[in-house]
């Protein structure tokens, strides 16, 4: 069993499975020491997981569960922030709700399953341009090469960013994912707070501009446009919320498939059996995809929650204003909900996985991420029979940060 000082460090992210494991016998709500210094629960068991997700007393607006007096203790904040906190997954009912509501529409199956096509389409593209990398004899990175530009791409045209923008939002995104709330980890995020927020007030201005235009000409049909018509409305959604949505859809709408897609590929890369059972039988991909999500999944945790009072949770009570993580990685490989928890299985059914939460908070965008990773993996299987690690698995980096688990890049070879 791992030490709980290894938690959250970047050796532990590697394979935290087994220390999880220890812990659902043993702590399965743990208290650990975060590598800011933080203090926070986890709480690790299918059950108990489930539950919390839909507990109404674990709030996401940390302003609700402080004391006075803990509020005081919190640490320090630029104000420059305050429009991120104005994001969905930072609020509760009805602010949530409201927001929720603007975007629900544009990430239903029925709406997504629309834009199969043209995923199909860019990952034929994207793997065009890798498979002559190959036959240069040159390995690739799976990661920056095919999984990051794939869902980048997707949402910034249903947001109407520009394309080729994709890799300066996930160069901030992934830093600003990294960063601890320590004074310092705030410090380092400061640059890349400020040029993604830039970045954003220039898209929504630039949408304003265009909807003002007396030119006749139409106004860019495109989500952004709607969200800024939205603001306008002015009791829809404030400036600042307008900011923090857009922030997210950009995060969220990239960030989850990019480590679906790279942490798929690895496992499968890693069950050659189950790999070729994937290959010779394509159908399969639904369930793959699902088993995926819940053996290797793109995120680790849940997004921060806190105790708005005194919460008991099996033989231990979580104190109020307590900071609480549920971790979806360690639910999701619980053997008293999953039979042969820690083997991958392509054809597992049901598979009831956590991998995008649970209750009101349950991902908007796991419609799109599950289009997107099946048709990113199904493309990849078909047209790359060889595919293989070009390094070996002890050398991959994993990213830092408590709530997303993947890699930084993932060399393979398809010759």
């Amino acid at each position: 069993m791992r030490s709980p000082e290894q938690f959250g460090t970047v050796a532990f992210k590697t394979n935290p499975y087994p220390a999880y494991a220890a812990w659902r016998i043993d702590e399965p709500v743990k208290r650990v020491t975060l590598p800011n210094g933080q203090h926070a629960w986890l709480i690790t068991r299918y059950d108990d997981a489930a539950a919390a997700l839909k507990d109404m007393r674990l709030v996401k607006d940390r302003s609700r569960a402080f004391t006075p007096a803990q509020a005081t203790k919190q640490p320090w904040v630029p104000g420059f922030f305050k429009p991120l906190t104005r994001n969905m997954l930072d609020l509760d009912a009805p602010d949530h709700t409201r927001l929720r509501s603007l975007v629900h529409n544009v990430f239903t199956p029925r709406i997504v399953e629309r834009l199969a096509d043209r995923v199909t389409r860019l990952a034929d593209a994207l793997l065009d341009d890798a498979l002559a990398r190959r036959r240069a004899a040159q390995p690739i990175d799976l990661i920056r090469e095919f999984a990051l530009p794939m869902p980048a791409i997707i949402i910034a045209e249903m947001l109407g960013a520009p394309s080729e923008d994709i890799h300066r939002f996930h160069g901030w995104s992934s830093t600003i994912a990294a960063a601890d709330a320590s004074r310092w980890g705030v410090v380092k995020g400061i640059p890349s707070v400020v040029s993604f927020l830039r970045y954003i007030r220039g898209m929504v201005s630039a949408r304003r501009a265009g909807l003002r235009a007396r030119d006749g000409s139409q106004p860019a049909d495109d989500l952004l446009t709607s969200l800024v018509r939205a603001e306008q409305d002015g009791d829809r959604l404030s400036e600042d919320e307008l900011v923090a949505m857009v922030f997210l859809l950009l995060v969220a709408g990239h960030e989850t498939t990019i480590n679906l897609i790279g942490n798929g590929v690895l496992a499968l890369l890693q069950h050659p059996a189950e790999l070729d059972r994937l290959r010779s039988e394509p159908a399969l991909i639904g369930t793959a995809v699902e088993e995926l999500l819940r053996f290797s999944g793109p995120l680790e945790m849940a997004t921060e929650r806190f105790a708005s009072e005194d919460i008991p949770i099996g033989n231990v009570t979580i104190p109020r204003g307590e900071l609480v993580y549920v971790v979806l990685a360690s639910a999701n490989r619980d053997e008293r909900q999953f039979a042969g928890a820690d083997e991958l299985d392509i054809t597992r059914a049901p598979n009831r996985h956590l991998a995008f939460g649970h209750g009101v908070h349950f991902c908007l965008g796991a419609p799109l991420a599950r289009l997107e990773g099946a048709i990113a993996i199904a493309t990849l299987v078909r047209r790359a029979p060889t595919l293989r690690l070009a390094a070996p698995v002890s050398s991959l980096a994993w990213r830092t940060g408590l709530v997303l688990r993947g890699l930084r890049s993932l060399p393979v070879s398809m010759d």
